[in-house]
């Protein structure tokens, strides 16, 4: 099952398992089943503290339970994971082992002093790359903390319980058997969210905090980049993300990152966050901004106010708050929105196999949807506003080789139908004819590009007419002290390496900035 170069890396991880783990396995006669039982033996075989157990007693089959001997300690794959979610594995043998986790002491102190009964359920797939931050912080918590249980289940494999429960975006999130949540989540943010004093307590230590010489507001490339920069310097620096990593979270193949010939979205986040982490920056993440109050004189403090309520003061702001998916805005976008209307077609696309699926947008991100979904679904229909596509040659001579692809361009989607449960279809307008069409489909994904994360700054910086905040060549903006950086900015060409050197700058500029202010507003007043 495991390859031989698999299999001494995973040997090695094991050494550091310190208690007896039991794998329990529920298995028929099926292929996959064969498949699991082949891993299972092949994970046993390179520790003695590792042993296989037969029990065929789970109604999902197959599946296994990885259980620390002699105890209810343990989680539940129902499925192989392999893919992206190897790691997953990889981590729950560690830790239901008994090898310490690296979350943060008082977030682990948390788990462990969370009140009630929690049963997790969580539907990946593998080729999903948000799946496992969900699937390794639910089984963290299952490890931690006796009443809290999880199983991570392979939707791919399971389609029956799929459509039966509705299942149409990964990760889906099942708590006690009701809906709990959809899409990429932090250990910190489910955590908060079944804790109801989390958010009230994180507001009260945020308002202690002292006034920082340098606050950026956005973890992605750009307020790396800037935080790594500004520490550097020896200032007072803190970073307040909503989610640490930004959009590059959901980005599958990175293969443009200059000396870096492939890597993939969360694993460059991760790399990021671990770089700020070895600088003194105080990381806030989990952190929304809702106002931004510029300083009043200057030298003064600006203040960003928290969706929480809290506030935090710094001389200088950067903003670096990137940009998100562009919608439709069309009747029935929202309604089914993961119901069908999805934007991740690396995440979502195993969950319409066999199915007709259109993809709306003919650039570069658009075409390589459909040319990914072309290998699952029954069928795509790209649907391009533009009489032509504006994805690379090289792309759209892929595009058209495939036999299941069929391309309209010159069209514009008009609404999206639904039955109430799902989508069903979309009506689109010739905008050569203006006759209207409808095409009976049971998914949509949506490639359109992007809009700057800048709504709340309306009325405070200049924003251009498509919302972006309005730059000089140093990155500043319209306030003194206020600095903007990477795709939430008028700079052109949205790429990662240029958001890491627009925040670089953004984070020089601020510094000069700082050292330039008149020699009685250089000291940062106190909180």
């Amino acid at each position: 099952m495991l390859e031989a170069n698999l299999k001494e890396q995973l040997k090695g991880y094991l050494a550091n398992v310190t208690q007896p783990v039991e794998l329990v396995a529920s298995l028929d006669d099926s292929p996959k089943s064969a498949e699991l039982n082949a891993l299972l033996d092949d994970i046993a075989s390179l520790s003695d503290k590792v042993s296989v157990v037969r029990k065929d007693d789970d109604k999902r089959k197959p599946s296994f339970m990885i259980r620390r001997a002699g105890t209810d300690i343990g989680v539940r794959f129902a499925g192989i994971p392999m893919g992206h979610e190897f790691t997953s594995l990889v981590l729950a043998l560690l830790q239901v082992g008994g090898h310490p986790s690296k979350a943060a002491p008082e977030l682990i102190q948390q788990i462990r002093d969370l009140d009630g009964d929690f049963a997790f359920e969580t539907y990946f797939s593998l080729s999903c790359q948000n799946c496992p931050d969900v699937v390794q912080a639910l089984n963290l918590m299952s490890v931690l903390n006796p009443r809290v249980s999880h199983v991570a289940i392979d939707g791919a494999l399971f389609k029956d319980e799929v459509d039966a429960r509705k299942v149409m975006a990964v990760p889906t999130i099942f708590l006690n058997g009701e809906p709990f949540g959809q899409g990429r989540m932090e250990l910190e943010q489910i955590v908060a969210k079944i804790d109801s004093g989390a958010e009230a307590k994180a507001a009260a230590k945020i308002a202690k905090k002292e006034a920082f010489d340098v606050l950026i507001v956005g973890g992605g490339p750009a307020g790396a980049a800037a935080a790594i920069y500004a520490a550097r310097k020896g200032i007072r620096t803190g970073i307040a993300a909503e989610r640490f990593g930004g959009q590059v979270l959901d980005t599958m193949d990175i293969e443009n990152f200059i000396s870096v010939p492939h890597t993939e979205g969360p694993k460059l986040a991760a790399h990021l966050e671990q770089h700020v982490k070895d600088y003194d920056v105080d990381i806030m993440n989990l952190q929304k901004a809702s106002k931004l109050v510029p300083a009043k004189t200057e030298g003064g403090l600006h203040e960003v106010v928290l969706e929480n309520g809290a506030s935090l003061r710094a001389k200088t702001v950067i903003l670096s708050t990137g940009a998100r998916w562009r919608q439709m805005n069309v009747p029935g976008e929202d309604d089914y929105r993961n119901k069908g209307v999805a934007y991740c077609p690396h995440c979502d696309g195993p969950l319409f196999k066999g199915k007709r699926v259109a993809v709306i947008g003919g650039g570069n991100s658009g075409v390589e949807a459909a040319i990914d979904l072309a290998g699952i679904v029954a069928h795509v229909t790209l649907i391009e506003f533009d009489s032509q596509l504006r994805a690379d040659a090289v792309l759209q001579r892929k595009l058209a080789s495939l036999p299941n692809v069929k391309i309209i361009t010159s069209a514009l989607t008009t609404q999206v139908h639904g039955d109430g449960q799902r989508v069903t279809g979309l009506s689109y307008k010739d905008r050569n004819s203006d006759a209207l069409h409808q095409i009976e489909l049971e998914g949509i994904f949506v490639q359109i590009g992007l809009v700057p994360n800048t709504e709340w700054l309306k009325d405070t910086v200049a924003l251009s007419p498509r919302g972006e905040i309005q730059v000089d060549a140093r990155g500043e903006t319209s306030q003194p002290g206020i600095f903007a950086a990477g795709d939430c900015t008028t700079v052109p060409y949205k790429q990662i390496v240029i958001a890491m050197g627009e925040g670089s700058k953004a984070s020089l500029s601020a510094f000069d900035y700082l050292i330039r202010l008149p020699a009685e507003a250089r000291e940062v007043e106190a909180a």
